[in-house]
């Protein structure tokens, strides 16, 4: 099943595509408690 899912393109562009979706909420979760922290 790992080794289907490693050989596959369409796989890796999904993984991919989530975590940079994931990637960019998470940054924008640090950027808005920065701003808070500074504001407090």
């Amino acid at each position: 099943m790992l080794d289907l899912l490693l050989s596959d393109p369409v796989a890796w562009g999904s993984i991919l595509g989530i975590f940079i979706v994931v990637a960019i909420c998470m940054y924008y979760v640090w950027l808005f408690l920065k701003n808070v922290k500074e504001n407090a």
